[in-house]
């Protein structure tokens, strides 16, 4: 209770605290009037505005009344609008069911539309398969196979044979009413394409024919066989076996007949076992006496390379009777040239051919191809066995060996990769023998014997030469396409080709002239190998460091009866000069005198007599104007520093100064021996 007591007051209060911020209260209660006298002023006030306000509605009565009328008749204006909204409503909802009706009719038609028009589309399709045309039967029947109506219908004809097939799984019976029709026009069809076809390949069979003609023409029709292979497999079988068996023969006794006439093509005087390169002179003179006659020496490269240049490898091949007319004789390498490219020219061909017209890939392509071509290409490599187990011709073994790795590229740039067994079993073959005919040289340099030889002097000897023009042939073939196994080889034939010349050298008592015959040999190998193959290759660089070896002990030699005194001052004082050894210096004071005066008086005959002995001893005159250039050198270089020994204070004491010779003379007169080219 006392809680409710409380509470009513709180809300008295907050009444009479509102009550208070009442602007007119405020104004009452600040003006100090008493209360009731001023709610007496303000009830007049109101009643005064209340009759101030009944005079100005009574004088806008008339106002008031119109407007009344107004709202009244714009009340049923609206009220007759509201009754025509209702009814477009109930109207347009009526319409709105009416379109989706509609609508729903459309799609409805729509839908029979395109059922319909589907199979109108089906059905007419269904017809024009079904349906054989009166044109397809008179082509089919009259119209020759090569003609290109022929084709066409066929193809079409073909056609609406697989369909019926088709159809005819699915059990529809309306394809039994052309089902005769179209078996006797693929009877009728299959009939002529196989009497074409066997005439085309019976044409194969006719001597001296060009049985690329009719290979092109059955690739043009090549749809044939196609046919054949869907509707008729006994005859597309008859057909497979027949070109087979004809193309195989064709081959077999083509290549039989012209490898058997190329070799007889072949020089008659061969190289033979005897042909090496430590034979001597003596006893294959009349060889290479011959030979140079008809096609070079044995070891010479010569223009035999020219076969494995861009034209030369697929240049026409050698036609056997017109040779033979003219008695031309050829290498070995030049007939095997033509024969192997005839079979690579036939066989990418007949691959190319098969792949395309029997429509085989891969593994059965490559059956198919043995199948043709695998009698000839035995007979091919039995015929090439005979042949290379006989021949001791190594340049033309190995241009034989750079012709396969050729053909077998090319075989790969025209995507046939069915002789690839032919190339390596023609590798097996022809790269042992030429290993075995390289040794078979080698082992005839070890045998050598100088001391046997008839006749032995300082010019280059054969072996060399014979060696520099193998050994070049080789490297710039092998330049050209490395092969693996070569470089062995041609080093050992190197070594041991060092190896005899030194023990020819030995057979000469002078130093000298062993030095000249060994300068003699190493310039000329390495002449005629800068002429064939790179400068910096390995020979070339093995041929250098031993010639500058020799030339420099050569140019000791031949400076030693001339200068020999002055050079052994040189070497001797040369160290005692260099650590300023007064003492020991002083041991050669009676050896300057002599040394000086004997220079002063004989050095420009001594140059001179040098001249005409280096020119003299050496076959090739650039060979030796450079070793006399080099003695010069060597001469000048050893003059000027025995002037500068003679200027040390242990020599000045001696009356020599009028007697050396100034180097500047040396040099003006070596400048007259300067070779001029």
């Amino acid at each position: 209770m006392i809680a409710s007591e409380s509470g009513s007051s709180e809300d008295v209060d907050s009444s009479i605290k509102a009550q208070l911020e009442d602007e007119v209260i405020r104004e009452a209660l600040t003006s100090g009037m008493d209360l009731r006298q001023y709610s007496q002023s303000v009830e007049k006030e109101l009643r005064q505005l209340e009759n101030l306000s009944i005079q100005d509605y009574i004088g806008k009565a008339q106002n008031i009344a119109t407007l009344h009328h107004q709202i009244t008749e714009c009340d049923s204006i609206l009220e007759n609008m509201q009754g025509m909204l209702e009814g477009f409503l109930t109207h347009l909802s009526t319409i709105s069911q009416e379109i989706q009706s509609l609508q729903e009719q459309s799609a409805s038609i729509n839908v029979q539309l395109t059922n319909r028009k589907q199979v109108h589309i089906e059905m007419s399709t269904f017809i024009d398969q079904l349906m054989v045309p009166e044109i397809m039967i008179q082509h089919i029947l009259n119209t020759p196979v090569t003609d290109s109506l022929f084709m066409q219908q066929l193809k079409a004809l073909n056609q609406k044979s697989k369909f019926i097939k088709e159809q005819n799984f699915r059990d529809a019976h309306s394809c039994q009413d052309v089902q005769d029709i179209v078996d006797k026009l693929t009877v009728k069809a299959v009939t002529k394409i196989r009497e074409y076809l066997l005439q085309k390949i019976y044409q194969f069979r006719k001597p001296l024919s060009n049985y690329q003609i009719p290979q092109n023409a059955m690739i043009k029709h090549k749809f044939f066989f196609e046919f054949l292979l869907l509707h008729a497999r006994t005859v597309a079988a008859e057909i497979h076996d027949e070109y087979v068996e004809t193309m195989s023969r064709v081959y077999s006794s083509y290549f039989q007949s012209y490898t058997k006439q190329l070799w007889k093509l072949q020089y008659e005087e061969g190289v033979t076992r005897d042909d090496l390169m430590g034979v001597e002179d003596s006893r294959a003179n009349s060889f290479f006496t011959k030979s140079l006659k008809s096609r070079g020496t044995v070891f010479t490269l010569g223009t035999r390379d020219s076969v494995l240049s861009p034209t030369g490898l697929i240049q026409d091949i050698i036609v056997p009777h017109t040779a033979g007319k003219g008695e031309t004789k050829y290498a070995f390498e030049v007939l095997f040239r033509s024969q192997q490219y005839a079979l690579m020219d036939n066989g990418c061909r007949e691959y190319i051919f098969l792949t395309e017209f029997f429509m085989v890939h891969d593994a059965d392509a490559m059956k198919l191809f043995m199948t043709v071509m695998g009698k000839t290409l035995q007979h091919v490599q039995k015929e090439v066995c005979g042949v290379v187990m006989g021949c001791y011709d190594s340049i033309a073994l190995y241009l034989c060996v750079h012709l396969i790795h050729q053909y077998r590229l090319l075989c790969h740039k025209r995507a046939v990769p069915a002789l690839d067994n032919h190339w390596e079993q023609l590798l097996h073959m022809i790269w042992p023998r030429f290993e075995y005919v390289v040794k078979m040289n080698i082992q005839s340099i070890q045998a050598c014997d100088p001391s046997k030889m008839a006749t032995l002097d300082m010019r280059p000897h054969y072996i060399t030469r014979r060696y520099a023009e193998f050994s070049g042939a080789v490297m710039v073939l092998h330049e050209k396409f490395p092969l693996e196994g070569v470089d062995g080889l041609m080093l050992q034939l190197q070594d041991e080709v060092e190896k005899v010349i030194l023990k020819m050298a030995a057979v000469f008592h002078n130093r000298k002239d062993q030095l000249i015959f060994l300068i003699n040999n190493y310039d000329m190998m390495l002449s005629v190998l800068s002429e064939k193959t790179r400068e910096d290759s390995r020979e070339c660089e093995r041929l250098k460091e031993l010639l500058g070896q020799r030339t420099g002990e050569y140019i000791e030699e031949v400076l030693a009866p001339h200068f020999g005194g002055m050079l052994t001052f040189v070497r001797e004082t040369d160290h005692l000069i260099a650590n300023n050894n007064t003492e020991a210096l002083k041991d050669y004071e009676k050896k300057v005198v002599p040394l000086v005066r004997s220079f002063s008086s004989t050095w420009k005959k001594s140059v001179e007599r040098l001249n005409n002995e280096v020119m003299q001893c050496f076959t090739n005159f650039r060979t030796g104007t450079v070793v006399l250039q080099r003695a010069l050198e060597t001469l000048i270089t050893a003059h000027h520093t025995f002037n500068r020994t003679l200027a040390h204070s242990a020599f000045h004491h001696l009356n020599i100064k009028a007697d050396i010779v100034n180097s500047h003379h040396l040099i003006v007169e070596a400048k007259k021996y300067k070779p001029t080219f």
